[in-house]
């Protein structure tokens, strides 16, 4: 990820200091943001140029130069959509912002259309049992029903390989040897896979700690759970966590509950007001983490202990933790209804 504070300039920065941000770099722009790093816009050679055939000199500020609506994309946007953003509107690097317009990153066109392998590993949990989805899951681990005519764990494995994340660990248990059977050493999926054997139910943290020392990340890592279909933006989310320098980001997304009812309030007796079939909502957990790899560290061995219980511990310890909201396609598949709804959007999705 381009550092954002080499190219970062304030409303009250010199066209000179511009120029040497412009000139010294590969980045063919510098950005223009408030004491948040909030986006206020973008500068380019272009810019300056036609401010110093309006006379501007080099002592002048930039305030009444730059350009304040740039194009942008969201920090969910997929890899595709913002290839196709940057070749449509032919640029070359586009700002990436969070939901509070905070500058997290750059993507550079031509870094996307170039093949990239990660170092971060990944983490997939396909021990479960399965057992709101049986009799499907009887002679088959959940993670490996068909969805779209492929293994959900399929689709996993290659939406992690398309942006460049093939370091991949499964925690097997229920029927390991058909997923170990299936996906081998992972290199006709273009990934490099190895395997965790859970004999007991240690939890989605707990798994953990059965990692080996060559296993063990060095770097911030994934963990996600395997009965999930998404096309979250990977490397955003690794964008994200480090912009925000987290020991631990979970992903989030907001659910909707509407009480049928109209839902009086009372306070001491009487009636306050009364609010007809209110809608609540709420952010819940989506089962994708990235955590630092000190994280491990906290996880006591040989007992259950699963990622919520992680989250509360880093919150009695005051560590960084961020949420990473997410509003892409999203099912988690645990019941036979998600199971069949799984299939009717695949083709759609993906």
């Amino acid at each position: 990820m381009i550092e954002i504070n080499k190219i970062k300039l304030t409303i009250n920065s010199t066209i000179k200091e511009a120029l040497q941000i412009i000139d010294s770099g590969a980045m063919k722009f510098a950005l223009v943001l408030d004491k948040t790093n909030k986006l206020l816009g973008t500068i380019t050679d272009g810019d300056i140029r036609r401010a110093i055939l309006d006379g501007k000199g080099l002592e002048h500020t930039i305030e009444y130069i730059y350009f304040t609506t740039p194009t942008t994309v969201n920090i969910g946007a997929t890899k595709e959509e913002i290839i196709n953003i940057c070749t449509s509107r032919k640029i070359y690097q586009i700002p990436v912002i969070d939901d509070e317009n905070r500058v997290v990153g750059i993507k550079i066109l031509d870094e996307l259309l170039k093949p990239k392998e990660h170092k971060n590993k990944v983490l997939l949990m396909v021990g479960g049992l399965g057992t709101r989805l049986r009799p499907l899951t009887e002679t088959t681990p959940k993670p490996m029903l068909l969805v779209g005519g492929k293994p959900i764990l399929q689709t996993i494995v290659e939406h992690f390989v398309s942006y460049g994340f093939v370091n991949i660990i499964m925690c097997v248990g229920y029927k390991s040897s058909i997923i170990q059977d299936f996906f081998g050493d992972g290199s006709k999926f273009a990934a490099k896979i190895e395997y965790v054997l859970e004999d007991k139910r240690m939890g989605t943290a707990g798994a953990l700690t059965l990692l080996s020392t060559t296993q063990q990340p060095k770097e911030p890592f994934f963990v996600m759970n395997g009965d999930l279909l998404t096309n979250v933006n990977f490397e955003s989310m690794l964008d994200f966590h480090t912009f925000n320098n987290a020991k631990a980001t979970m992903c989030v997304r907001e659910y909707d509950f509407q009480v049928p009812y109209g839902v009086v309030n009372i306070e001491d007796g009487n009636i306050q007001s009364i609010v007809e079939k209110p809608v609540h909502k709420f952010f819940v957990s989506a089962g994708i983490y990235m955590l630092d790899s000190s994280c491990i560290d906290m996880i006591p061995s040989n007992e259950f202990y699963d990622m919520p219980t992680l989250f509360e511990d880093l919150i009695k310890n005051d560590e960084k933790r961020v949420s990473f909201p997410i509003r892409e396609y999203w099912l988690d598949i645990g019941r036979m209804d998600e199971y069949e709804k799984a299939n009717l959007e695949y083709s759609e999705v993906f």
